[in-house]
């Protein structure tokens, strides 16, 4: 059963999957809000014509993004549009979706949990709009945690929408000797890539 996530919610995940997990995938889905066009329409030769409003669709590119830390805090690993590989190859992006179209995730993160660098202690997913577009113009925004090996979504925790802000920590993996924890953060904060959220990021690091 999918657990529901709100904000600050930490749960086990081997515990809540009720496995051992060794891949998962974060997934990140969105849909961008329809916009209002005034569009002249109708007459003869151009003439007579009336106003008429129409729902146009956008197409808005959100950006999910990992930045791997060690236990000092300093980062050891990104992985994002530009660099789709972790340099341990533990984590893969399935790549760039510039306008949010379609149902389920529009971009992926695989996570293989066995290879990840030993020095590493939190991955922190973002999202962020490259383009500078805000949150409040998206809608249904949700980042979801599924074991891949089972294809059973273990989590999900839906992002807060409406807002001015260009970017989100989204959810927070860490691990210790009882293994690894899923933390949704749902930090509001702005910037086109996760380098301007790394002074907001640092807090979350304990």
């Amino acid at each position: 059963m999918t657990v529901n996530l709100s904000k600050g919610q930490r749960i086990s995940l081997e515990k809540t999957a009720r496995r051992s997990l060794t891949r998962v995938v974060m997934g990140l889905g969105w849909d961008a809000r329809n916009i209002q066009e005034t569009r002249k329409v109708g007459g003869f030769l151009g003439l007579f014509t009336k106003d008429e409003v129409f729902d146009v669709k956008q197409s808005i590119d959100l950006d999910a993004s990992c930045v791997m830390f060690d236990r000092a805090g300093d980062v050891v690993d990104t992985v994002w549009f530009k660099q789709l590989k972790s340099r341990c190859g533990a984590l893969v992006h399935t790549g760039d979706n510039r306008t949010g179209d379609g149902d389920g995730d529009d971009e992926q993160i695989i996570v293989d949990l066995p290879r990840i660098d030993g020095r590493i202690r939190h991955l922190i997913f973002v999202v962020n709009s490259f383009t500078g577009e805000s949150f409040a113009e998206i809608e249904n925004a949700v980042c979801r945690m599924v074991d891949s090996e089972s294809n059973t979504e273990i989590a999900r925790f839906e992002l807060s929408g409406g807002g001015h802000h260009t970017a989100q920590l989204m959810v927070r993996l860490s691990r210790d000797d009882n293994g690894w924890t899923m933390q949704a953060l749902g930090v509001p904060c702005n910037g086109q890539t996760f380098v301007d959220l790394l002074p907001t990021i640092k807090p979350y690091l304990v």
